[in-house]
């Protein structure tokens, strides 16, 4: 069982770690005086570049020919330097595949000849056309022209070849942890790059256009600490019989070399692959490194565990196929006819014995996996919608509906009997008629400002490969996208924003009510005056035109204003994995990714989808949407701070809202996981202690793509993208009870003042972006939407608020006028002198004492502690913060000594 090898040319035909093993012997010598004429005229026609480094480029900035595909010269033109940077464009050279299931290469030489370090991937392809690609690193190419067939013998590269990079199925870009890379250049043994394409029906080029799908790879000069490596376990010998419901391919070795760090799995079969999983067993133990269907975007995921692999353990493999609809035998093999079962592990290991590339292909024993987990034969239904919404979506997809069939663990609300969100089921008081609902906002009137898309909608024709718009011969969206509302009836009080937009998306309002939108098909940030003229204040970003530099965006999705500085934040995106800072004129200062307490386990942001400002603290947090988290920075320096990741988001976080209330709350709605089944559902977070104190969902429909989530005076609203709607809720259910845990009804009443009053000042820079554009299947833009009941209730609540204790008041009253009457007739009566200043005094002490223990002690943190007995500090390593210092022991209730351990009913996201 021990197998743990580097790659010397995997067998052309087994499709995703293919390439032919050299030619030998006599041939051999022959074969080597061609390929020194060869390489001589290839170097010469690939016209090296300077090995200088120099600025980063754009995503695609190179030009294109006639048929729409890159020359090579101009390809060479693409690698962009600066002194530590590098990008560079490795593109197919306008090829038509002659037959189906042909395997074409490309080769391109790394760009400098000193050490480089490839921190970044970004695909250019589609699956209309493409099966699947692999970016192989070598020392020399297997053949000097500009492309060849390396589906047979020839190969990819001559002797060892390591695979540094695959895609298929639509997968999103690939970013590294920070510090780690792929090394290459002088002292890694790789000199070219070799990009290998399997085209499978080459029926999609009967109209003879040429292709030049291929990738984009980031790189730098600075030494990294941590290399990185893929080990790929592969089944070789599996045969699938017709018919039969269940077959499986199992793969296991012995590892036996220096520690690994996985960090990203990718999973690969053909048409019959129900699900693939990834293990190490130690003493027994088997730990999941990761699970997916291979019928989903064939992305590297991160891993589901924090795993190490050292010598001594067993790494372990199992694809679940299904024979079903087949006549014959189904074996491995490099057709689309034939099956695959692929698991790659995208791992790092320190600098000092770091080997770029290891193998598996042993059959693992039936003793072995009689004990693997029974999760690894659940197969991961995907719907034929989920299917036909993957395509044409190239790496902007959005993977709505992909959930895992995983039971939810529905527990009871935490705050469901004090503090509860809950629908407003009457708003808006008349139909809204809108398109997906992308983004909210509050104006400085506490209207509800909302962002949606009209007659248009994401789908998946609206961008290519290269997150290039495909629809702009539709025009501007001709409806007014912009709609202020009044939040307590939802009347539409002032429409804007015709003309003006393609593909809105996220929305904040700043201290001068302005609007800053962002725009996923222009690619660009736009301030807009907000009081209805259109005025467009201030644009960053190149209209059309997706990148990665410092003046391009690619789909950025939400902003985020310091209401102090005026310092613009902004979330980018789909295709790049950062935050970027802005001053309030918009000159670029800085920008950052993905943070973590360990460096060496940073993981990259999927999808930066939402941000909130958060003015109490300095600090922009932003909701990670396929990481299924909240992370925080600090904003003058992008300082990491925290992390907020839970179970009950099941796996997808779309949008956040902040205020600062309290200790600080979060507002969150989350969306459908790749990896978890979980309800969609809003969620409110105690910042800083990382618990959850409440979810909530409509109660007339459910959510079916909550997009965007903004709190205000003790009122939450929550965009719909699926149901283009715009949902209310409050904390009506407080008002019910008349006592609850000891806390007397004028102390509820005290709380909600206290939380109307925090929250009240700020509510504009509490917004934060709205959630992805999933892919929807039915996406009819259907009417009704959102606005504003806050008034209303805020009225309410004060008027109520005073009831209470003006009763209790008269009540306690009543017997002190009763005394002091009786005590002055008696004393008339007798002639005596009136002594009665001291019982007014006590009872004044004892209206003191009521009114103290519910004004001057109540805080909001305090109550949530009380009541509900937190003591949970955080599901992740992270959290060093705890709410047991504000306990307040005499008004706890009999459920403090609880560990919240069930899963609260969350609620998912699409």
């Amino acid at each position: 069982m021990s197998h743990q090898t580097r790659l010397h040319e995997p067998p052309a035909h087994e499709a995703e770690a293919t390439a032919a093993v050299g030619t030998t012997g006599l041939m051999g010598v022959f074969v080597s005086w061609v390929v020194v004429l060869a390489f001589i005229c290839h170097s010469h026609s690939l016209q090296m570049p300077n090995p200088a480094y120099g600025s980063r480029s754009s995503q695609d900035n190179g030009q294109l020919d006639a048929a729409g595909c890159v020359s090579r010269t101009e390809q060479q033109q693409q690698v962009s330097t600066d002194t530590e940077n590098l990008s560079v464009v490795i593109r197919m050279p306008g090829v038509v595949p002659v037959k189906s299931d042909n395997y074409l290469c490309t080769a391109f030489p790394v760009p400098t000849s000193q050490d480089a370090y490839i921190v970044d991937f970004i695909p250019h392809a589609n699956m209309d056309t493409v099966h699947h690609m692999i970016l192989f690193g070598c020392r020399s190419p297997a053949s000097s022209f500009n492309y060849w067939d390396c589906g047979g013998f020839q190969g990819t590269c001559k002797g060892e070849a390591s695979i540094m990079y695959a895609w298929a199925r639509n997968a999103p870009p690939t970013k590294l942890p920070k510090d780690v890379g792929f090394k290459v250049g002088r002292n890694s043994g790789i000199s070219y790059f070799v990009l290998q394409i399997h085209y499978g029906d080459v029926s999609v080029f009967s109209d003879h256009h040429r292709d030049c799908s291929g990738l984009t790879l980031r790189m730098t000069s600075k030494p990294q600490p941590f290399i990185a490596g893929i080990y790929l376990l592969m089944a070789v010998d599996t045969v699938i019989l017709p018919g039969n419901r269940v077959t499986n391919a199992d793969i296991a070795c012995n590892y036996s070399s220096h520690p690994i760090y996985p960090f990203a799995f990718r999973t690969h079969t053909h048409h019959l692959g129900k699900v693939v999983n990834g293990y190490r067993i130690r003493d027994g133990r088997w730990t999941l490194i990761g699970r997916q269907s291979p019928q989903l975007p064939q992305a590297f995921y991160p891993t589901n565990n924090e795993v190490k692999v050292e010598n001594g353990d067993t790494v372990a493999a199992r694809c679940v196929f299904t024979g079903e609809g087949r006549t014959s035998k189904t074996y491995i093999g490099g057709t689309s006819a034939d099956e695959m079962c692929n698991f790659y592990i995208m791992y790092y290991m320190d600098s000092k014995h770091a080997v770029p590339y290891m193998s598996c292909m042993e059959t693992g024993s039936k003793e072995l996996f009689q004990h693997i987990p029974a999760e690894a034969n659940l197969p991961i239904s995907v719907s034929p919608e989920q299917m036909s919404s993957m395509m044409h979506m190239g790496h902007s997809a959005d993977h709505q509906g992909m959930r895992l069939p995983v039971e939810s663990n529905e527990a009871e609300p935490l705050f469901n009997q004090d503090y509860h969100l809950e629908q407003v089921s009457a708003w808006p008081h008349s139909s809204l008629r809108l398109g997906q609902v992308s983004g909210l906002a509050l104006d400085s009137d506490s209207n509800l400002v909302i962002f949606h898309r009209g007659d248009r909608y994401w789908g998946p024709g609206s961008f290519n490969g290269q997150a290039e718009y495909q629809e702009r011969s539709l025009g501007p969206i001709q409806q007014s996208a912009l709609l202020v509302v009044d939040e307590a009836k939802g009347n539409i009080l002032r429409a804007s924003g015709r003309n003006m937009f393609y593909m809105p998306h996220g929305i904040t309002i700043d201290q001068k009510n302005n609007y800053w939108v962002t725009d996923v098909a222009l690619h660009q940030v736009m301030k807009l005056s907000g009081d209805g003229t259109d005025r467009v204040l201030l644009t960053l970003g190149e209209a059309f035109t997706p990148g990665s530099d410092k003046q391009h965006f690619c789909q950025p999705t939400d902003v985020a204003v310091d209401p102090h500085t005026g310092n613009v934040f902004v979330s980018d995106g789909y295709c790049n994995a950062r935050i970027l800072k802005f001053s309030a004129d918009g000159k670029y200062l800085s920008e950052w990714g993905a943070g973590s307490s360990d460096r060496r386990r940073r993981v990259p942001f999927q999808i930066p989808h939402s941000l909130a400002f958060l003015p109490d603290k300095q600090e922009v947090c932003v909701a990670d949407r396929e990481n299924g988290r909240i992370q925080c920075f600090i904003a003058e320096t992008g300082e990491f701070v925290k992390e907020i990741k839970k179970e009950e988001f099941g796996g997808e976080v779309f949008a956040i809202s902040y205020s600062p209330a309290g200790d600080g709350l979060i507002f969150a709605v989350n969306g459908n996981s790749l990896y978890h089944t979980a309800p969609l559902r809003g969620f409110v977070i105690n910042y800083s202690t990382k618990d959850i104190l409440d979810t909530f969902s409509p109660e007339t429909k459910e959510f079916k793509m909550p997009h965007d989530i903004e709190s205000s005076d003790g009122s939450v609203f929550v965009g719909d993208a699926g149901s283009s709607s715009v949902f209310k809720f409050t904390n009506e259910k407080l008002h019910r009870s008349v006592k609850k845990a000891g806390i007397e009804v004028q102390e509820l009443k005290e709380m909600e003042l206290f939380v109307q009053s925090k929250m009240r000042p700020e509510h504009n820079v509490s917004k934060t972006a709205v959630a992805p554009e999933k892919q929807i299947a039915d996406q009819q833009p259907p009417p009704h939407a959102a606005a504003e009941e806050k008034e209303k209730s805020s009225a309410k609540a004060n008027g109520e608020a005073g009831v209470v204790p003006a009763i209790i008041t008269t009540l306690l009253l009543v017997p002190l006028v009763l005394v002091v009457s009786v005590g002055l007739l008696i004393c008339w009566r007798r002639n005596g002198r009136y002594k009665g200043k001291g019982e007014p005094s006590s009872m004044g002490g004892l209206l003191g004492k009521i009114r103290g223990k519910a004004v001057g002690s109540l805080n909001l943190g305090n109550f949530f502690a009380s009541t509900k007995g937190y003591s949970r500090q955080g599901f992740d390593q992270l959290s060093t913060e705890g709410s047991d210092q504000e306990r307040n022991d005499e008004d706890s209730s009999d459920s403090e000594n609880e560990e919240y351990s069930a899963l609260p009913p969350p609620q998912s996201s699409s």
